[in-house]
């Protein structure tokens, strides 16, 4: 009997729901009409590794504030000179948000290397989040300095704020909050192959981590495999009839494991193999995309999880959520040098992958937004920048309500009432009411947002971004 390409994704795509977490993992992935799945929708979360100076990305453009920070910052700024002049104030390009009057006459500018994120958000599909960051409550500078006030678990450190960021916990957390909006979009039966739900072509991380959605890794070039399986003369001399024989042993074939452990390890084998198979079944039943990205790390990052969401009438998903990320914004010397490279790398890819959307339908369909540790500090240190707490962020896509600044960047000034010494800014804006108006937008009610987010009803409201 021959079977198509098509069939074998549906066969197997309802093997793969009785395998993707034992009986819990079924019975979580049948329909229970909460989060609402209609549609299609993806979340893409692009980490900035190391604590991108928000600074140097938001800057200010009106003359009082530009001359201001210029003072503050005169050592960096000096630097920024003696390589291309970008960082002057008539080098800037200027942003005219549909909120101008929110800020009282102060202006601001992206930096050229953002050019790609400036046309965006002239454009309307980019908006940007001012001073965003981990908070437990509101906290102003007076708080700060109160011992009393609840502060969020050991500031400024890198592998902790990281975690806090994706998971409202410091490291050796166990979900984030990605993963919970994967969990409410699975326990509502969103999609028919419960493994291609959180997705990431950078490893593991806590963000994707879910109770029911598990992490599948994204290949840069197509699904991975085993090597035994993939290149099985790279052991010495191989005779192609082994092959079946090899498949059988990674798949378990025939063996009852005699504890759950042997039991759990067989099933991930199985889950893997299976999806596998399964990937490259949709990807020769989809053409390939014609946008052209860049071979930079996360160029490839991005045209793997394009490629996966081109798929995905094929593999029958309609919620879908995948996590990249880039390192290097741990700038506390050579800035100037290091950092505009940076950023024209990332505003680069977005633009590709926003580009790559449009290609395929998908561009009010699909929501990339950053993260990052932390901001940086207002002070500079030379060439550099050290630790910070707030940050500015953006939000990119067709279904965002861009061209505005939601939250408040700021003053360029120190010790104001969001400084929490040398121009750490203290968040105006928490991760709970960052993630929630996207948590919304993929379609989940407000008891599965506030499950995810529990620090949520600490703060009133939410800026409607998307």
């Amino acid at each position: 009997m021959t079977v198509s390409r098509r069939g074998f994704l549906r066969s197997t795509g309802a093997l793969g729901l009785l395998s993707a977490g034992g009986l819990t993992g079924a019975l979580a992935s049948m329909p229970a009409l909460a989060a609402n799945t209609t549609g299609y929708r993806a979340l893409i979360c692009l980490y900035l590794y190391g604590g991108m100076d928000c600074y140097d990305t938001v800057l200010p453009y009106d003359q009082a504030s530009y001359d201001a920070y210029a003072a503050l910052r005169a050592p960096l700024l000096d630097q920024y000179r003696d390589l291309d002049r970008s960082r002057d104030r008539d080098a800037l390009l200027p942003l005219t948000p549909s909120n101008a009057g929110d800020f009282g006459g102060r202006q601001f500018a992206l930096p050229s290397e953002l050019a790609p994120l400036h046309s965006a958000f002239q454009a309307g599909n980019a908006a940007i989040m001012g001073n965003v960051g981990p908070l437990i409550r509101p906290t102003t500078r007076s708080d700060f300095f109160n011992e009393g006030h609840d502060l969020p678990p050991r500031l400024f450190s890198h592998n902790d704020q990281q975690s806090v960021w994706m998971s409202a916990e410091p490291e050796g957390a166990r979900f984030g909050w990605g993963g919970q909006f994967a969990d409410a979009a699975l326990n509502s039966g969103a999609n028919q192959i419960p493994l291609f739900t959180s997705m990431s072509p950078a490893g593991n991380n806590v963000w994707l981590s879910g109770d029911v959605a598990r992490q599948f890794p994204l290949g840069l070039d197509g699904p991975s495999n085993l090597v035994a399986l993939q290149w099985p003369g790279y052991f010495g001399a191989f005779d192609e009839s082994i092959r079946p024989i090899l498949q059988q042993h990674f798949e378990q074939q025939g063996v009852s494991p005699s504890n759950y452990l042997q039991s759990d390890v067989a099933d991930a084998m199985r889950r893997s193999l299976d999806a596998n198979a399964q990937y490259a079944a949709a990807r020769e039943e989809v053409p390939a995309l014609t946008t052209e990205f860049g071979q930079d790390y996360l160029s490839q990052q991005f045209r793997a999880v394009a490629e996966m969401i081109s798929l995905r009438d094929v593999l029958g998903a309609s919620r879908q959520v995948f996590f990249v990320g880039m390192g290097g914004f741990d700038t506390h010397d050579n800035q100037a040098q290091a950092l505009p490279n940076l950023q024209a790398r990332f505003a680069g890819a977005i633009a590709t992958f926003f580009q790559a959307m449009q290609e395929i339908g998908a561009q009010n369909e699909v929501t990339v937004f950053t993260a990052s540790d932390f901001g940086r500090t207002l002070t500079v240190n030379g060439d550099g920048t050290d630790h910070g707490w707030g940050a500015h962020h953006f939000v990119v896509g067709g279904a965002v309500n861009g061209g505005q600044i939601y939250g408040d960047p700021g003053l360029y000034t120190p010790e104001h009432a969001q400084d929490s010494g040398n121009g750490r800014l203290i968040p105006t804006l928490s991760v709970e009411q960052y993630a929630a108006p996207l948590g919304r937008w993929f379609g989940l009610n407000e008891t599965e947002l506030n499950a995810a987010l529990p620090g949520l009803a600490n703060f009133a409201t939410t800026p409607n971004v998307v």
